[in-house]
């Protein structure tokens, strides 16, 4: 790998900007505003306030979404998931998946899920 290319890795890596446009593409296609960019405008504004504690850290999800994404995933109702699909679903909220601890028999319940 050419050092310039490491480079750019590293900076993306240091910056977590792959986890950043993550989550800025999801909440553009969630909330889907009519002004897009003045809708990022808004949200990077509030994680930069959220990040001096002077404000709310915009989520993507309130609970009853955690709620309704929990009953997708647990189409029997069974009242817990499998772990590969919690880490699935954690993939595709675009948060990290590598400090879980799960044995692949565990089960998940919603209130793990929630946490």
């Amino acid at each position: 790998m050419a050092a310039g290319e490491e480079q750019s890795r590293e900076y993306l890596r240091r910056h977590r900007l792959p986890e950043l446009l993550h989550r800025l593409g999801a909440l553009l296609l969630f909330h889907r505003p009519e002004r897009p960019r003045e809708f990022l405008i808004q949200v990077l504004e509030r994680v930069k306030a959220g990040r001096r504690a002077e404000g709310e850290y915009p989520f993507l999800m309130d609970e009853a979404n955690v709620d309704a994404m929990f009953g997708l995933l647990d189409v029997l109702g069974q009242g817990h998931i499998r772990p590969a699909q919690y880490r699935e679903a954690l993939k595709t909220l675009g948060l990290s998946t590598e400090d879980l601890e799960l044995e692949d028999d565990e089960n998940i319940t919603l209130d793990v899920f929630k946490e």
